[in-house]
């Protein structure tokens, strides 16, 4: 059997690590990573860890030993297949940097993720996306058509497969609705280091303020604008001698960065909701051997 993932959150207490590593002492694994994490805030226990079978041990038979587990210690406790390609549908507006460095760092393998559609209310990107080989969809968006284009955006996002619908940079507010159907499955960038300088021009609020530091901010989607539980952030340096465009370009490159780490981290099953926060667990060892990008 490849290298499977197991995950798991509950309340906290004593011998659940002995616990879950004697279940896959029990079905013939060996743990090659572990990380977990105790929130004494919320009495909240996390767990990530990869195994791999030394007997033979098939997936059903692991997850159906790990779910005798869970029962018995109240962890909720989740078998991934470590090589399973998580299906992502991305939207996007007409800002294509993440768009772009989303697609080229999927087809190099750089992301364990399956790019398998792309939404757009534009059209400027249809050529590059059908370049990819990969289906552009166009849904226009008003607020007279809203409630209609959402539902056309929920069949594509259905009809792909997908486990994952990232922002990247897609500038329509998403309803109420639709983010409860899609909680904990969208992931946004925001072109701000959240919470500072919310809204539709924050790198002007930046420059006008004269910050020394902009950044970008990757978090779930929820129906509290730009409030969802943050994944990934990063800054860059900017001083006095630099113009609002420049502001721009330097939080365009940050941007993209932080939306790649984020998906990343998602996809290799590396983040757990912990209420409003989220626990992101650091990289097992050779997540990024694909990586060439550094």
């Amino acid at each position: 059997m490849d290298n499977m993932i197991v995950t798991g959150t509950g309340p906290s207490g004593r011998g659940l690590i002995a616990a879950v590593a004697a279940c896959l002492a029990d079905a013939g694994c060996n743990i090659l990573d572990s990380a977990q994490f105790n929130d004494e805030d919320s009495g909240r226990f996390f767990l990530r860890m990869v195994v791999r079978s030394e007997t033979g041990t098939d997936r059903a038979t692991l997850a159906a030993k790990l779910a005798e587990t869970g029962a018995r210690t109240g962890l909720d406790l989740a078998l991934h297949g470590a090589e399973d390609r998580m299906r992502v549908v991305v939207m996007v507006s007409r800002f294509g940097h993440c768009l772009n460095d989303l697609l080229y760092r999927w087809r190099i393998g750089a992301l364990p993720i399956e790019i398998v559609a792309v939404i757009s209310n534009h059209t400027d990107y249809a050529r590059t996306v059908e370049g990819h080989d990969l289906p552009f969809h166009h849904i226009p968006v008003t607020k007279a058509t809203k409630a209609e284009a959402e539902a056309r955006q929920l069949d594509v996002i259905t009809d792909a497969g997908a486990d994952l619908v990232v922002l990247a940079r897609y500038m329509q507010v998403l309803s109420d609705a639709l983010c409860q159907r899609m909680s904990g499955r969208l992931i946004n960038i925001h072109h701000s280091f959240l919470p500072s300088f919310k809204g539709a021009v924050p790198y002007r609020q930046a420059f006008d303020k004269g910050v020394k530091l902009i950044g970008a901010t990757a978090h779930f989607v929820t129906a509290d604008l730009d409030e969802g539980p943050i994944i990934e952030q990063d800054t860059v340096r900017v001083t006095h001698a630099q113009s609002a465009e420049d502001f721009v370009a330097l939080g365009r490159d940050v941007e993209a960065q932080v939306l790649s780490r984020a998906v990343h981290a998602y996809a290799d099953r590396r983040v757990l909701p912990n209420g409003d926060k989220t626990v992101v667990f650091p990289a097992s060892p050779g997540a990024f051997a694909s990586d060439r990008m550094g």
